[in-house]
């Protein structure tokens, strides 16, 4: 077994908790608020998980930094969560500033409601920091428990407050609250100060934060990318279609979301010179495999996949789930690769994905079936993961000293 599949275990048990008690949220809410509140309440988790981008920049530079090069962990780690805490300042004031904004466009003729974006994503921003340090240091077991406590408490507090005052005012308090357990876990598993170590100018706080913009920018470009399908299906299907299309995506994520512990596990050892190509070639496989294994459950297991998707509303793409496996276990294997550009801090393969976008969005406004949009995304994603796939590989052949500009 690979060094960097160790404590795998206590890594996907945990991220899976996570997974589930936020569909278990979600799921709970919708039927406690009904459609218009539970509307408002999908608008601001959209919002956040957009800003989540950020956090996941952070998380990626730090975990990146300190497999690389341990040496200096605490500098990184002291560095890290200096510029963590002042990105999490930055951008809730931010969105303070933007809250009037934010409640037009959302619709939600509530400023508070609104305003509590602001609040909700400080602490979801310090938790990037935190689990990126964890993760650097592949120390599974407290990274795990953060992973869980970014999802039970929302559950247990968010329902609570739901129960007893159904409103996305309650629903959003009970996020906001929630959002907050994690970060006080990291700070529990990190509160022992290091000595800073061997020090670099390298690991200053000025390269630090352009390099947590382009990780940021860089998974923006694949979120943008795995989630922009449902905005052109609203685009060019009918109504009816445009739901059936959607009903599908639930299986995509799914499936998409399913190895992301993976993700997690794999990236410090891509971001290891030694190990990369390894770490690189076995996480693919693994990530295939399971999609191969959803893949097949869809084909066979069909009429049990729709219960998952939205039941027998959605029966017209109970023949067509197994597409949209395919296109589930692409976007996971593309969220991996994109993982090991910024684990080698390449610079121009994200162009690709960007690409991808553009053409995605070109190619889907011009058609009108549901089996053409879906075509058409799969197509996509597929011609971006083989190129992508065949650059990564050629890039890390061989071990490099320096950062490739690509």
């Amino acid at each position: 077994m690979p060094k960097w599949l160790l404590g795998g275990g206590s890594i996907a048990v945990a991220m899976g908790v996570m997974n589930v008690a936020t569909y278990g949220f979600t799921m709970i809410a919708a039927r406690l608020l009904g459609p218009q509140a539970y509307g408002a309440l999908a608008s601001l988790m959209a919002t956040l998980l957009v800003i989540s981008v950020l956090q996941l920049g952070l998380q990626a530079t730090a975990a990146r930094r300190i497999s690389a090069e341990p040496d200096h962990v605490g500098q990184i780690e002291h560095t890290i969560m200096r510029v963590t805490y002042r990105a999490a300042l930055a951008v809730g004031v931010l969105l303070v500033v933007l809250t009037p904004l934010v409640n037009y466009v959302l619709k939600l003729d509530n400023l508070v409601v609104a305003a509590l974006v602001s609040v909700a994503a400080i602490p979801m921003t310090v938790m990037g920091g935190q689990a990126g340090i964890l993760q650097g240091e592949r120390r599974w077991m407290p990274l795990a428990l953060v992973y869980i406590a970014n999802g039970v408490p929302r559950l247990l507090i968010g329902v609570a407050l739901i129960a007893w005052e159904p409103s996305e005012l309650n629903a959003m308090l009970g996020v906001v609250i929630g959002q907050f357990a994690p970060v006080v876990v990291g700070w529990l598993a990190l509160r022992q100060v290091r000595r800073p170590g061997q020090r670099s100018d390298h690991h200053a706080a000025r390269p630090m934060v352009r390099e947590a913009i382009h990780n940021s920018q860089a998974l923006f470009a694949f979120f943008a990318l795995s989630n922009v399908d449902i905005v052109v299906a609203r685009n060019v299907l009918d109504s009816h279609d445009a739901g059936l299309y959607a009903g599908g995506l639930i299986l995509t994520k799914a499936v998409l979301f399913l190895p992301q512990f993976v993700v997690v596990l794999a990236f410090p050892a891509m971001a290891s010179a030694s190990e990369r190509r390894r770490a690189l070639t076995r996480s693919l496989s693994l990530v295939a495999g399971l999609g191969a294994v959803a893949i097949l459950g869809a084909l066979v297991l069909s009429s049990l996949a729709m219960i998952f998707v939205g039941g027998d509303d959605y029966s017209e793409i109970q023949s067509k789930l197994w597409l949209f496996a395919i296109l589930g276990t692409a976007l996971s294997m593309l969220q991996l690769l994109v993982y090991s550009v910024l684990a080698r801090q390449g610079q121009r393969s994200i162009y690709l994905v960007w690409a991808a976008l553009v053409v995605l969005v070109g190619l889907g406004m011009t058609v009108s079936s549901l089996e053409g949009l879906l075509a058409v995304v799969v197509a996509t994603d597929a011609v971006l993961l083989a190129v992508l796939f065949a650059l990564s590989l050629y890039l890390v052949r061989t071990p490099a000293a320096e950062p490739s500009p690509v």
